[in-house]
């Protein structure tokens, strides 16, 4: 039976050092700042930012939850963003997604300054991500969140074979370029991968972010394997499960997320893991 990789517990204590890190700042006359941008009222995008501006007040951040109708127009929205880069106050901008059809995500993560790039999904971060850059930069958080988890576990990805199904700029890039500047050797699955299931079976490391329930059984997975499972999805019974099968794939793997429990308490924290290293890299750039 595989080992069970305690996402919740992992965040928890991420958490008690963001804490610390934060209290340091501010015995200094800093306090972390982040500002997080809804537009619109989709359910899942009010739940999500709800939580993130609750962890920052209960992280003694400066938290600042700005909402905005769907029918904002893009150039109002990149006017406000720009308030936000010029706000001293402020060391870390997350705009929520999905954003209205009207208005291009792209637009608005350019807008971000990078240096308050919370979420690393600005071109600049991202291009040194994948030229490995070695000055600080913030990274996309659930990739980092899922590096956090494997370094917690002991689980070395230097020389591993990864296989990473999903090949989205939250997740999958992002994580193959981090895998790649840790040395592992890393391929990204999707729904033209031919053989996909051959890659599976040769993968030391197998991460699955594709949205859909319950999608990887124990078949398509090397005995003794570690399982990342980035998926959740709500079944009609309204019960939350992962991409993976969890309990079929716990049979063969080593070690597994669970969902929920796993990645996503990981998310979130490093979000706020990010928000003081921004902090922290303004001062130092002062």
């Amino acid at each position: 039976m595989a080992k069970v990789i305690d996402g919740k517990q992992i965040a928890s204590n991420l958490n008690q050092q963001t804490a610390m890190r934060t209290q340091t700042l501010i015995n200094r006359g800093i306090t972390p700042g982040l500002a997080v941008v809804l537009v619109g009222d989709d359910p899942a995008s009010v739940i999500y930012t709800r939580n993130k501006s609750r962890q920052a007040n209960r992280l003694g951040f400066y938290s600042v939850l700005k909402k905005y109708p769907a029918e904002v127009s893009e150039a109002t929205l990149l006017g406000e963003i720009q308030k936000l880069n010029d706000d001293p106050q402020i060391h870390g901008i997350l705009v929520q997604s999905p954003l209205p059809a009207h208005i291009p995500e792209s637009r608005v993560i350019e807008a971000i300054a990078p240096q308050k790039d919370v979420d690393g999904f600005n071109p600049v971060n991202v291009g040194k991500l994948y030229t490995n850059d070695q000055t600080n930069y913030p990274v996309a958080c659930t990739p980092r969140g899922i590096m956090t988890m494997l370094e917690t576990m002991d689980i070395d990805v230097t020389g591993a074979e990864v296989a990473i199904i999903g090949r989205s700029h939250l997740v999958g890039k992002p994580l193959q370029s981090l895998m790649m500047n840790h040395d592992a050797t890393v391929t990204i699955l999707h729904h033209a991968s031919q053989d996909a299931n051959y890659y599976l079976k040769h993968a030391d490391i197998v991460v699955v972010a594709v949205g859909k329930p319950q999608f990887l059984k124990a078949n398509q997975v090397k005995p003794g394997a570690v399982v990342i499972d980035v998926g959740i999805n709500r079944k009609p019974n309204g019960h939350l499960v992962g991409d993976v099968d969890y309990d079929d794939v716990s049979s063969v793997a080593s070690a597994i997320t669970p969902v929920p429990g796993g990645v996503g308490p990981m998310t979130i924290a490093t979000l706020m893991q990010q928000t003081v290293d921004l902090a922290e890299w303004s001062t130092n750039n002062d």
